[in-house]
């Protein structure tokens, strides 16, 4: 039986798709009653609570196999080193982790902070999969597509420095196949990449080309983007963590591709411009008629 931590989130929702449409007995966790009521018709659902480690013990009975993933949020490694606890006086067999690019080499921001949980699970003595994926195509919708909307542009201090950025859908898929042979993949340490390395600027121009209408990539100083955040009510500790992963992309080393997710997929992974004909209309609003 496989638990699916963070039912309700991106990676966790998309996961359990995955893992619903190959057919094996799974259950969905969620925090509370109000969340679970989103789950899909005929989902089975547990309720716990990273931080309530009672409720931890009662979701893993029966559990062979956890996926876990935690809100980017300061208590992250709290929260997942509980639920590693957990799994292993529950008898888990298996975890397969939901990390991030730079856990293995970057000292700052949420990267770091899954280091630390990686670390534990690996002296843990349970069989484990770590997932380390790029930045996902859907933030280009969250963070962008506001400002793009209203003023046909979005707003970054990133310069030129080009991401290989990559769909939550490939990266569920890829987390499925772990827990579903956990065998094929124990103690392996995946770092994800997508399909092409991109620019802002080709960001853009690949938003524009798609909507047909221009969108602009405004590259502004980090202290203005600072303050936009912060001006957007975002707490300072997330702007901080935001800005210093800002400044690992900058550096280069998300703008590698290799052949490793298309490899675990058994197909080639998502392009942006897949992506982005299919959210097209996400982008489209007062700038489309400007």
């Amino acid at each position: 039986m496989i638990l699916i931590t963070g039912a309700s989130g991106t990676v966790g929702r998309a996961v359990l798709e995955e893992v619903r449409e190959a057919g094996k007995p799974f259950k969905a966790m969620y925090r509370n009653t109000e969340d679970a009521k989103k789950a899909p018709p005929g989902v089975p659902t547990v309720l716990a609570d990273f931080a309530d480690k009672n409720s931890l013990k009662q979701a893993l009975q029966g559990i062979d196999t956890a996926f876990v993933v935690c809100s980017p949020i300061p208590q992250l490694v709290e929260l997942e080193g509980n639920m590693i606890d957990a799994c292993k006086e529950a008898g888990v067999r298996h975890i397969v982790l939901n990390s991030a690019l730079g856990a293995g080499d970057y000292p700052k921001s949420f990267p770091s902070w899954h280091r630390k949980v990686e670390d534990k699970l690996n002296v843990s003595g349970l069989g484990y999969t770590i997932l380390r994926p790029n930045g996902f195509m859907q933030n280009i919708v969250a963070f962008h597509a506001p400002s793009i909307r209203a003023q046909g542009a979005f707003y970054v201090s990133m310069g030129g420095a080009k991401t290989s950025v990559i769909d939550v859908r490939d990266v569920a898929l890829a987390a499925a196949k772990a827990l579903i042979a956990p065998a094929e993949h124990a103690g392996k340490t995946y770092e994800l990449n997508g399909p092409e390395a991109l620019s802002n600027d080709e960001i853009a121009a690949g938003i524009s080309r798609i909507t047909g209408q221009t969108v602009r990539y405004v590259d502004i100083p980090e202290e203005a983007q600072r303050q936009s955040m912060l001006d957007l009510g975002m707490p300072e500790w997330q702007v901080t963590a935001l800005l210093e992963l800002q400044e690992y992309y900058i550096t280069g080393k998300c703008g590698a591709v290799t052949d490793v997710l298309p490899e675990l997929l058994g197909r080639p992974s998502i392009t942006l411009d897949q992506f982005l004909n299919e959210f097209k209309d996400s982008f489209r609003g007062q700038a489309a008629g400007a």
